[in-house]
């Protein structure tokens, strides 16, 4: 029932603005949470230097990244604008490994000064680099 339903109209994709919009909102987020850790590690506010550290809080973020893409189909700053992430051909959830190749073809959209992500201002389905290569799509989520 729902494939009839979701093949009777297009999706509308997610622009450009929104999804910085969802990125700062992500961000501001991590700032926080990670800010909260350093400070109750170390007492204070402050950079630390330790590649250790630096090393777990990037595993846990790519770890906490994905399981939310998996499990929510969106972080929580695409959720706040009612945004999830979906497979572009069929409009399904995606796979684990396309949500894995996602995350790590940002790196790609980064390069060069991030024309990866401009591009979605200017893709006919609000694709950034990162989303043609996992095969996937940011659209409005109708639930």
């Amino acid at each position: 029932m729902e494939n009839s339903s979701s093949s009777s109209r297009s999706p509308e994709y997610v622009g450009f603005w929104k999804r910085f919009v969802a990125f700062l909102i992500d961000m501001f987020i991590v700032t926080v949470l990670v800010g909260l850790v350093l400070f109750a590690l170390y007492g204070k506010f402050a950079t630390v230097h330790s590649d250790v550290v630096n090393w777990i809080i990037n595993v846990l973020l790519v770890i906490v990244t994905l399981v939310f893409w998996r499990y929510r189909g969106a972080t929580p700053g695409k959720m706040a604008i009612s945004a999830r992430i979906v497979d572009a051909r069929t409009f399904a959830a995606p796979s684990t490994g396309r949500l894995v190749a996602r995350y790590f073809a940002y790196i790609v959209s980064t390069l060069p000064v991030f024309i990866g992500f401009v591009w979605i201002g200017i893709d006919r389905r609000k694709q950034a680099f990162h989303d043609k290569i996992a095969g996937t799509v940011v659209v409005y989520d109708d639930d």
